[in-house]
Formats: C-alpha cells, sequence, structure tokens
C-alpha cells in the first residue's frame, strides 16, 4: 500500500476527558477516530437521521442533519471539543471567531471555550445581529473586534447566502476571511455542478473544512455491518451518485 510522503496525523482519543492526542505516524483510514465519534454522538442526538426527507430543493434525502438538535449543556459542550478538534486538524490559522446569527453563535463560543481548555489557544469571537442596535454600544457586531484573519463557525452551508453576508461585514470591518469550519459537508451539488462550499471556495478563496464530510458518513455506515445503520448505506450511496459532486 502507497502512502503519501507527507507524514499524517494520528488522533488518538482519550476518553477520561474526550480530547484528542495528536501522534505522528501514518493514517490508512479515511475517518480519524474524532470523526467517527461525531457521526455516533449526531445520531445519538437525533441530530442525523437516516429515513426519507424531502428537502426545500425538492430533493428526497435519505438522511437529514439538524445542527440545533445538540440542546443541552453537555451537547453543545462535547459539540464545541469536536469543532475546535477539527480546527486544530486542519491547520487553519486565524484571530478571530465569528458565528453567523443564529446557529452560529452558540457555535463560536463553545469552541472558542474547548480551544482555550483543551488546546491552550484563547481566542477572541464575536457574532452578528440581524438588526443593528442603536442604542448602547450600538452597531451589529457583538463581541471581539473584528481585525485580523476571521475563521467562521457554521453548522453546513446549503446555499452559501449566510456566508456572503458575513463576508460583507468582513470586509466592512477592514479584517479578512481566514476559512470556514462546519459540521457537515453534504458534497451536493446545487443547480449547476458545484456544491455550495466549493462556490464559496471559488468565490472568495479561502479554505472550508468540515468536521466530517457525507462521504465519511458513509464509510462510517458501512462499517457498521448486521446494524440496522448499515441498512441505510445503500440509499446513502445511491443519493450520492446520484446528486454529488464530481471527484
Amino acid at each position: 500500500m502507497l502512502f503519501s510522503p507527507v507524514l499524517l496525523l494520528r488522533l488518538t482519543y482519550i476518553p477520561i476527558d474526550h480530547t484528542y492526542r495528536q501522534e505522528n505516524t501514518a493514517v490508512a483510514t479515511t475517518l480519524q477516530p474524532y470523526q467517527r465519534d461525531f457521526i455516533a454522538f449526531a445520531i445519538e442526538q437525533g441530530v442525523l437521521k437516516f429515513g426519507e426527507f424531502t428537502l426545500k430543493s425538492g430533493r428526497v434525502s435519505p438522511y437529514f442533519f439538524n445542527a440545533g438538535l445538540f440542546q443541552t449543556g453537555r451537547a453543545l459542550a462535547k459539540l464545541g471539543r469536536f469543532y475546535a478538534q477539527a480546527i486544530v486538524d486542519s491547520g487553519l490559522q486565524a484571530d478571530v471567531l465569528f458565528g453567523p446569527a443564529y446557529k452560529g453563535i452558540p457555535l463560536a463560543a463553545v469552541t472558542a471555550a474547548a480551544l482555550a481548555d483543551h488546546h491552550d489557544r484563547d481566542m477572541p469571537y464575536a457574532f452578528n445581529r440581524k438588526e443593528a442596535k442603536t442604542h448602547g454600544e450600538g452597531g451589529n457586531i457583538v463581541g471581539a473586534e473584528l481585525a485580523g484573519d476571521i475563521l467562521i463557525i457554521d453548522d453546513v452551508i446549503t446555499a452559501g447566502t449566510a456566508i456572503r453576508e458575513v463576508m460583507t461585514l468582513i470586509e466592512q470591518s477592514g479584517a479578512r476571511a481566514g476559512g470556514v469550519i462546519i459540521a457537515l459537508d453534504r458534497q451536493e451539488r446545487g443547480q449547476g455542478e458545484q456544491s455550495a462550499i466549493q462556490e464559496v471556495q471559488s468565490q472568495y478563496g479561502m479554505p472550508v473544512v468540515s468536521i466530517v464530510s457525507l462521504e465519511q458518513v458513509l464509510t462510517y455506515l458501512e462499517e457498521q455491518s448486521g446494524s440496522d445503520l448499515s441498512s441505510h448505506a445503500e440509499a446513502v450511496r445511491a443519493y450520492r451518485d446520484r446528486y454529488g459532486i464530481a471527484g
């Protein structure tokens, strides 16, 4: 078996505090331990479901992901650790974390806490108001000043509308967008041949990183031999083949 000459990082799960230690070694699998743990966690919380779901696009999807169902303190704290680990694993560097209103607000907060608690990276965070405040501190940005490289945190990118709105705010502040981190990359085409994520990457020239991708969810399902979960693999594979991005 051939490996890339680049030395990859294996993330070893430490059950005591749900953090991960990085070790220098070659990785042959497509799923890191924390990614398997995230998929299992999302299923357990009812965030990732399998069945038949009609999307806004009219497509009937064999799965549905709703990060809004991470709705307890313990679940949010654990979710923040997954985001933090994905950021560290990706090598993304930033000066400020930014959570677009509304779902991105708690995501930015818990990720900032997890980076500080588990990775010794005490990063400022900010979020926006949907409507600018005209009294008190005013404006539509709450939290840290937007300066330097900004890492945008959200759950998914469906049409890219929220990201484009955030890009306007970042540019108006004189800062730069350093990248985007999301929970799930659906790897699904829109009306054209590109996914919304590919369109964002192409338009703004910045990386978009996810904790997991649909391809990795499919790998996870295929690994669950003999369980009810494995029975959904065929439908997910067929959906990917029909609507998935090329390559």
